[in-house]
């Protein structure tokens, strides 16, 4: 016996042989079994008494909050922080998002198959395992089968010329013996700084070749610039349509989200429309500004029709806050907004829906303190 065997290992010709030896060996000896073999096995864990590997259950669940989180971050991005409309489609749709799915998912179930079977199963990397300098590694790596019998974890004395006997019984080749690594001793400090400065000049001088090889070949694949990539400038002409114009119209019955076409074609018609907006604060604030900025320069700051532009103008703005006007329905001065009238051109692309109904609040506003009575003026006037 030895307290310094680490295993006792036996070479087989053929995985039959191994199979065959494995029962054998363990009705005759006690400890732990283990095979090294040049590819996969089946059936070979439950022969030797291994628990079935916790690997898979650990990639299904880490490949599904992958999953989870993908989509979630996308929905997120997509949808709530930066909002973008792609070819009219729903902000969550995730049809979109499967293919980046895919890959987190794929890239949790890696990173935790990989480590977690490294780190926490087999606790590697184990660079002092006495298998790693053994004579029959050359030969486990190519084309024999290897059966060993180990300490284990518990360091247990293992009974060398026993187990010898039994694999020889069970038709071993070769039998070889492994000590137990030596101890590791205490880190130095020295050892420390010497490995962090090794890494940092690695990451150094692995930055710097980058850096001046991408300067030096920028075209070098994978190092293509955006501008070398195939697309079709706008103007140009493309021989695939039959006009030969790359730039396309939008189909037919095309409608953008967020922009409902306007249908109304008369002001009669436009007399049922009723102004959506409450009159808040912000929303006359809104209103405001948009007369000030598109309305004020023809109808004047006060909607009285005396205008900022000189004579060669020709036209004559209306006077918003006179009678007639202020007996049109709100639908009637949205729709001059939208569609124009006389000299006055439409301001659809220049307003929204929203901020045109608010304008039209505003034009309510200039009436009502254009044409102010007694009854508008508090009597008294709070301090």
């Amino acid at each position: 016996m030895s307290n310094r065997t680490f295993s006792v290992l036996g070479l087989f010709d053929s995985s039959k042989e191994l199979m065959d030896a494995i029962p054998v060996v363990k009705a005759k000896v006690s400890g732990h079994l283990d095979a090294y073999t040049p590819y996969p096995i089946h059936g070979i864990e439950q022969a030797l008494g291994l628990k079935r590997s916790p690997v898979g259950g650990m990639v299904f669940i880490m490949g599904l909050i992958g999953a989870i989180s993908a989509m979630a971050f996308e929905l997120w991005t997509q949808g709530v922080d930066y909002p973008v409309i792609t070819a009219g489609k729903p902000l969550f749709s995730w049809e979109a998002f499967v293919p980046i799915m895919f890959e987190v998912t794929v890239l949790f179930a890696c990173f935790t198959s990989g480590l977690g079977m490294l780190f926490l199963l087999n606790r590697l990397p184990f660079f002092r395992h006495p298998m790693l300098r053994s004579k029959s590694m050359p030969h486990v790596t190519r084309d024999k089968f290897a059966l060993a019998v180990e300490a284990g974890p518990e360091g247990q004395v293992l009974d060398v010329e026993r187990i010898t006997a039994a694999l020889r019984e069970a038709g071993a080749r070769t039998i070889e013996i492994l000590d137990q690594p030596a101890a590791l001793g205490p880190i130095s400090p020295r050892f420390l700084l010497r490995t962090t400065v090794g890494i940092g000049v690695v990451c150094l001088v692995t930055g710097y070749l980058t850096y001046w090889s991408m300067k030096l070949f920028p075209v070098t694949i994978p190092m293509v610039h955006m501008l070398d990539q195939p697309r079709l400038d706008p103007q140009r002409q493309y021989s695939y349509f039959k006009d030969d114009f790359g730039m396309r119209m939008p189909v037919a019955g095309t409608v953008a989200r967020g922009h409902m076409p306007y249908t109304i074609k008369t002001e009669d018609e436009a007399s049922v429309l009723a102004n959506p907006l409450p009159r808040t604060e912000s929303v006359l604030k809104q209103g405001r500004q948009g007369f000030t900025t598109y309305c004020s320069a023809c109808h004047g700051i006060l909607g009285n029709g005396v205008s900022t532009l000189t004579d060669a103008y020709g036209a004559k703005p209306a006077n918003l806050v006179a009678d007639n006007v202020r007996e049109y329905p709100d639908g009637r001065i949205y729709h001059v907004i939208v569609m124009g009238k006389n000299a006055m051109l439409s301001y659809a692309a220049e307003l929204t829906e929203d901020e045109r109904w608010a304008v039209v609040h505003h034009v309510r506003v200039l009436q009502r303190a254009m044409n102010a009575r007694d009854t508008d003026i508090p009597k008294e006037i709070p301090r």
